[in-house]
C-alpha cells in the first residue's frame, strides 16, 4: 500500500505486517554529500542591505517596484545584487546565499563549497566521458570482429574449406 512519495528518490510504503519500509532510489553519492562543509554564516551587523528598483526584462512592474536586493559585506567590501524573482523576501535569501558563497570562496579558495562542487561536477563529467569512450571502443571492436568473420568467409570458396577440413 503506497502512502506518499516525499521526493523522487524516496518511496515509503506500509507492508502487510504493518511495518514502515523506506527504500531510497537515488543516483547521488551519499558520501559526497557528507563531505561538504557547512555554509558560512554571516553576521547581520556586517551586512548593509538596500532595496532597489529592478531593471531588464519583466515589463513595467519590475521597473516600478523595489524588489531587487543589494547586499554589501562591510568587512570585505563585496557587493551582491539579486533580482532573480519578483519577491523581495526570496531575493533577500538568494542574495545572502550568494554573498556567503562569494565570501567563502575568497577566504577558503579551493576548500570552499563552490570549489568542491565544481570539482565533483568536473569528476562526474570526466567519468561520463571515459564511459562513453569505453562504450564506443567496445562497439567498434565488436564490429571489427564481425567484419573479420565476414572477410574470412568470403576469401576462400566453400569447396576448398571442406577439403582442408577432411585432410
Amino acid at each position: 500500500m503506497l502512502l506518499f512519495k516525499p521526493s523522487r528518490s524516496t518511496l515509503v510504503s506500509i507492508k502487510p505486517p504493518f511495518r514502515l519500509v523506506t527504500r531510497h532510489f537515488s543516483s547521488q553519492n551519499v558520501a559526497a554529500a557528507a563531505q561538504m562543509p557547512p555554509r558560512l554564516v554571516l553576521k547581520e551587523e556586517d551586512i548593509e542591505e538596500a532595496f532597489l528598483k529592478g531593471s531588464g526584462p519583466g515589463g513595467q512592474k519590475i521597473n516600478k517596484t523595489a524588489s531587487a536586493v543589494q547586499l554589501k559585506h562591510v568587512p570585505t567590501g563585496m557587493t551582491i545584487k539579486s533580482q532573480a524573482t519578483r519577491s523581495r523576501s526570496q531575493n533577500r535569501k538568494i542574495a545572502r546565499r550568494l554573498l556567503a558563497d562569494k565570501i567563502e570562496a575568497a577566504e577558503k579558495g579551493p576548500e570552499s563549497r563552490t570549489a568542491l562542487k565544481a570539482n565533483i561536477k568536473r569528476k562526474k563529467k570526466a567519468s561520463a566521458r571515459k564511459k562513453a569512450k569505453r562504450k564506443y571502443k567496445t562497439s567498434q571492436e565488436g564490429r571489427e570482429d564481425e567484419e573479420e568473420e565476414v572477410e574470412d568467409d568470403s576469401d576462400e570458396p566453400v569447396e576448398e574449406k571442406v577439403k582442408e577440413e577432411r585432410v
